[in-house]
C-alpha cells in the first residue's frame, strides 16, 4: 500500500472495520455430525453459546467486547451481490454463514503498544514522515470479530461446505452491502489455515482502497463439532506498510479452548 496514501485510506478502512468482517480459507476435517453415542449432534442453545464465546479475560493482551454495538445486529443489515458468496459475507459480519439454531459475536482488540514515535514533539512538530510512522505505529494492532453459530443435525458441515466451496468459487470478488454501506470485494485468495476443530479454512479477502491502493484483510472459518466459529482480522497499521498479518493464533486458540 503506498504511504503517501496511508492516511486517507486508514481513514477509509477505519470506518469499514467497525462495520464489516471478512474472511480467509484452506483446510480439511473429520466427520463429527453425529456424537458418540450415533445420535444427531444438537445444536447448543442460545445461553449455551453465550457462555462459550470469548469473554473478558480469556486472551492474554485483547481487551474483548462481548457486545460489540458496532457489529451488525442481524442478517438482514449484511447483503452480498452474489448468492453464492454470501456465506463469505456473513462470516465477514460476524454473523451465521448458514442456517443457525443459535448465534453470537465478539469483538477481540489488541490493547494498544507502547508509542515508537518522540513523546517531546507534539503533533504539529512532526514531519509528514514522522506522522505517518507514528500513525501506523498507533493503528498497528489487530481487530478480530469472532461470530460463533451454532446447527442441528449435519447444519455445521454443511456451513462450513459452503464457506469453503465459496472462497473457491468466489475468487474473482463480489459486493457487498453492510449496514447501509456498499463495499466491493475484488479478489479471494486461499491461504494456510490453523488445523484448529474439525475443519478449519482460511482465505484473505481484497478490496479496492483510494489511489489504486489494495486493502488485504484476513478470516478463518472453523468446525467444532456442531458449532462454527469465524474469525475476521483486520490490522489498519500493517495493511498501510504492505507488512504480512493473519487471524491471531491467541485468539483461535482461546476460542476453540471455549468450545472443546
Amino acid at each position: 500500500m503506498k504511504r503517501s496514501s496511508g492516511v486517507r485510506v486508514a481513514a477509509t478502512v477505519a470506518v469499514s472495520a467497525l462495520s464489516l468482517a471478512l474472511v480467509t480459507g484452506c483446510g480439511g476435517g473429520s466427520d463429527d455430525s453425529k456424537g458418540s453415542d450415533g445420535q444427531t449432534a444438537k445444536a447448543l442453545s442460545a445461553a449455551e453459546l453465550e457462555k462459550a464465546v470469548i469473554a473478558q479475560g480469556d486472551v492474554t493482551g485483547y481487551k474483548v467486547d462481548s457486545g460489540a454495538k458496532q457489529l451488525p445486529k442481524s442478517k438482514d443489515e449484511v447483503k452480498s451481490g452474489d448468492e453464492k458468496c454470501a456465506p463469505l459475507a456473513y462470516a465477514m459480519s460476524g454473523q451465521a454463514p448458514g442456517d443457525a439454531a443459535s448465534s453470537t459475536a465478539a469483538m477481540a482488540k489488541q490493547e494498544k503498544k507502547k508509542p515508537t514515535a518522540d513523546p517531546s514533539k507534539s503533533l504539529e512538530d512532526l514531519s509528514e514522515g514522522e506522522f505517518e510512522d507514528a500513525f501506523t505505529d498507533a493503528m498497528d494492532l489487530n481487530m478480530t470479530v469472532v461470530g460463533l453459530s451454532s446447527y442441528d443435525g449435519d447444519g455445521a458441515e454443511e456451513t462450513f461446505k459452503s464457506v469453503s466451496d465459496a472462497v473457491k468459487n468466489c475468487s474473482g470478488g463480489f459486493p457487498v452491502t453492510m449496514q447501509g454501506t456498499d463495499q466491493k470485494m475484488t479478489g479471494v485468495t486461499a491461504a494456510k489455515a490453523s488445523g484448529a476443530g474439525d475443519e478449519s479454512v482460511a482465505f484473505n479477502l481484497k478490496s479496492d482502497a483510494e489511489d489504486g491502493d489494495v486493502a488485504t484483510t484476513h478470516v478463518e472459518v472453523v468446525r467444532h463439532g456442531s458449532t462454527i466459529a469465524t474469525y475476521y482480522t483486520i490490522n489498519i497499521g500493517l495493511m498501510l506498510t504492505d507488512k504480512p498479518y493473519g487471524v491471531p493464533a491467541p485468539v483461535i486458540k482461546a476460542q476453540s479452548a471455549k468450545l472443546k
